[in-house]
């Protein structure tokens, strides 16, 4: 008999969260990613279902270095935060974001009910994310993750959901 192929989405594991270190952690504690790609076994890109309630934020606006980025809404309407600019989308909507553009990108959840996202990035080794504005950078290839600017670590690097600080 053949392996099954379809993933049940809503049994998977969800990481409520985010890793960034504080003070940046505030609006993107409650989001909910569920790694599809993970659970399909694929290398080459990830995948992730991700569930914004009301408030969340996808991510801080930031850009990657190496890796393309595409996201496609299923469900909801976020607001589409690209550099200066902001763009309401609507399910069905989709919109990609080219490695070494330097033009910070995130969605977020300005409405009262739910937006769902799936998310597609590749995976670079030694891949770093840059947040325009802020003292932050991620770097993949650092057992730190995240870093100031000037290269130092943040301590303290946790998961943190929506109670914690």
């Amino acid at each position: 008999m053949p392996q099954k192929k379809k993933i049940d989405v809503p049994s998977l594991p969800a990481k409520i969260g985010t890793l960034y270190p504080p003070p940046y952690h505030t609006n993107t504690r409650a989001r909910v990613k569920r790694a599809l790609g993970d659970t399909a076994g694929l290398t080459q890109f990830g995948v992730n279902m991700t569930t914004l309630p009301p408030g969340t934020w996808s991510a801080l606006p930031h850009w990657h270095e190496k890796e393309d980025e595409f996201v496609y809404i299923v469900s909801g309407h976020p607001t589409l935060v690209y550099g200066d600019t902001e763009e309401q989308l609507a399910p069905g909507d989709c919109a990609g974001f080219k490695a070494g553009e330097e033009i910070g990108h995130c969605l977020q959840n300005r409405t009262d009910s739910d937006v769902i996202v799936l998310e597609v990035g590749s995976r670079i080794a030694g891949e770093r994310a840059y947040y325009p504005g802020l003292d932050l950078m991620a770097d993949t290839a650092s057992d730190a993750f995240y870093h100031h600017l000037d290269g130092t670590p943040y301590a303290d690097i946790k998961r943190r959901g929506p109670d914690d600080d």
